[in-house]
């Protein structure tokens, strides 16, 4: 086999702090928008009824199940 050339990548190894909370910022907006993506994911399938709900999503969407005043 031939000889193969590494090549290096220089990484910064420090950060300012700017450049920091940019990141941060950054990754926290990413996170926050892959949420609410999910949640209104999650809103759409309960409305079409092609998903369980668990019990909060049942109360809020269906209060008269827990309605008691029957017994």
């Amino acid at each position: 086999m031939g000889e193969e050339e590494i090549k290096e990548v220089e990484i910064p190894r420090s950060m300012t702090k700017a450049q920091f909370l940019s990141w941060k910022r950054q990754k926290a907006d990413d996170a926050s928008a892959k949420r609410a993506e999910a949640e209104r994911k999650r809103a759409d399938d309960i409305a079409a009824g092609t998903v369980q709900m668990n019990g909060r999503e049942l109360f809020v969407h269906e209060p008269w199940v827990f309605d008691n005043t029957i017994y």
